[in-house]
């Protein structure tokens, strides 16, 4: 039989993931990626002579590489280098009010506890139990489901521990169900923090985003080498398999032959041929015509009003004194409700924003030389309008020091130096990742219903298929991985692949030979 061939356009994690189960599988696989190298939103910024992880930050899930690499007959301790992060972030919102998380659940209740009193501590420990019961339902029903639904969620959690739906109120907003557990508003900002991991407001966001609370509980790591050596190995073992990698290959627009579509051209204008496509990036870049009209129907369209939120980040590498930094911290605004009203209604950066700094050479003894430089990535939230708005000078400087003013009003000092600091923007977060205004999370997970509203692998236009943080099982560097599978696993079904050499494991436990 004829080698079927597959070609991918993008090379962040999602598409990775989908190159090596396909390539494994015996497919001949082709990836265009417009960039010099894989990665996607994981990838690195110059900050002077270092390099800075400037994209996700966060290793969780180790469970879903540990069972990518055993498919390849390998394993995730053998491809990375791992540090479990006992300490899983640190937060401030003054200088004397600091309250650290841990891996270990009793020493987060004894920390609450001093922080907050003992209700609190009491409210973490109910908290933390809503929040496994809802990553148990929405594991198997919606995470590694190909097609979730509402339905499929109810029947499972019928067969299973009927009474969970009623403990874990999707229907509501993560901000009213965190009322349930803590009085101290601290603490709800602490945990309503999880919405922005999909790009959304705790306040719009469903009460289902606190399985996040679990996931992290269940192991935060470090990557020796930075995020962006998981892109880096995933690319290394899909070559290993045979997949062709093509950097500084944009694609200018999807083949559409017979109603199905049939490969890609090149912006150099050359055709890649195929059986089937797996798009890896926003699913608006194909809904708006950026790869064609002839493809443009087969995804729904992301309006503007329903996009994630984007961010202003900066890559720093300078000294810092006055706070020992935790691998992972925020600095809290002052007014969490005007922040995200800022970002969503009125579409501008955040007056006292909340700010992310990632301290990427700290490890788990928080050390580092005093006076000397390190690296860090600080982020602000900001809106996705990157296509329609342009920030001036005099904004990004008023941004730059409403950011350092935030750090400093809770006691970090940090005196970046223009040459070494790289700044990223929502007008270059749409630049690099087009049609999306530099929203970073596809749509944002605003009413509980939004989680089912995201695409799926397969598109209406047959051969087309989907992969990446915009599509299901949603945003973030484990969910994308997943993703890429489904959507490898989807090929192989739609396809009949046969494997020219060994049977080759899919997601979900079936085989295809």
């Amino acid at each position: 039989m004829r080698t079927p061939r597959v070609v991918i356009i993008g090379a962040g994690v999602g598409g990775l993931a989908a190159a090596l189960d396909l390539a494994r599988a015996g497919v001949a696989v082709t990836l265009a990626e417009s960039a010099a190298s894989p990665g996607g939103k994981m990838r690195q910024v110059a900050a002077g002579s270092a390099l800075i992880d400037a994209g996700p930050t966060v290793f969780t899930m180790k469970w879903v590489f540990d069972q990518l690499f055993a498919d390849d007959q390998t394993s995730t301790d053998a491809e990375l280098d791992l540090t479990a992060m006992t300490t899983l972030a640190r937060h401030a919102w003054s200088p004397t009010e600091r309250l650290d998380l841990y891996a270990d659940l009793e020493q987060s209740v004894d920390a609450i506890g001093q922080f907050a009193g003992p209700a609190a501590a009491a409210g973490y420990r109910s908290f933390c139990h809503r929040a496994q019961l809802t990553f148990d339902l929405l594991d198997a029903a919606f995470i590694r489901a190909d097609r979730p639904s509402v339905g499929g969620m109810m029947l499972h959690a019928g067969k299973t521990r009927p009474g969970d739906v009623l403990t874990i109120k999707p229907y509501t907003t993560l901000w009213r169900a965190l009322h349930e557990h803590f009085r101290d508003g601290r603490l709800r900002q602490l945990f309503g923090r999880y919405a922005t991991y999909s790009g959304s407001s705790p306040f719009q966001a469903s009460a289902t985003l606190m399985l996040i609370a679990h996931v992290e509980r269940m192991g935060v790591y470090k990557i020796t080498g930075g995020m962006k050596r998981l892109a880096t190995v995933l690319a290394n073992r899909a070559t290993r398999h045979g997949a062709m990698i093509r950097y500084g290959a944009p694609v200018q627009s999807i083949i559409v032959d017979g109603g199905s579509a049939r490969g890609v051209v090149l912006a150099s204008g050359e055709r890649i041929e195929a059986d089937g496509v797996i798009h890896n990036g926003d699913t608006n870049a194909i809904a708006s015509g950026r790869l064609g009209r002839a493809a443009a129907p087969a995804v729904a369209p992301t309006p503007a009003a329903n996009r994630s939120q984007s961010a202003i980040t900066y890559a720093v590498h300078a000294p810092t004194s006055g706070f020992n930094l935790a691998h992972h911290n925020v600095f809290f605004s002052n007014d969490y409700a005007t922040e995200f009203d800022d970002v969503f209604r009125l579409g501008r950066v955040p007056a006292s924003p909340t700010v992310y700094v990632c301290a990427q050479d700290r490890d788990g003894a928080f050390s580092h030389p005093p006076g000397t430089p390190e690296r860090l990535l600080c982020l602000i939230n900001a809106p996705a309008n990157g296509d329609t708005q342009s920030l001036t000078p005099e904004d990004l400087a008023s941004c730059q020091s409403r950011t350092f003013q935030q750090l400093a009003r809770c006691g970090l000092n940090v005196q970046p130096d223009p040459a070494a600091m790289g700044v990223t923007t929502p007008q270059d977060f749409e630049r690099l990742f087009p049609s999306t205004g530099g929203a970073l999370y596809g749509a944002a997970s605003h009413g509980w219903m939004a989680p089912f509203q995201r695409p799926t692998a397969r598109t209406r236009l047959p051969g087309l298929y989907l992969a990446g943080g915009s599509c299901h099982p949603g945003a973030g560097v484990p969910m994308a991985t997943l993703s890429g599978r489904l959507a490898a696993r989807s090929v192989l079904v739609d396809l009949g692949s046969i494997s020219r050499s060994r049977t080759a494991a899919i997601p979900g436990g079936t085989s295809t030979r």
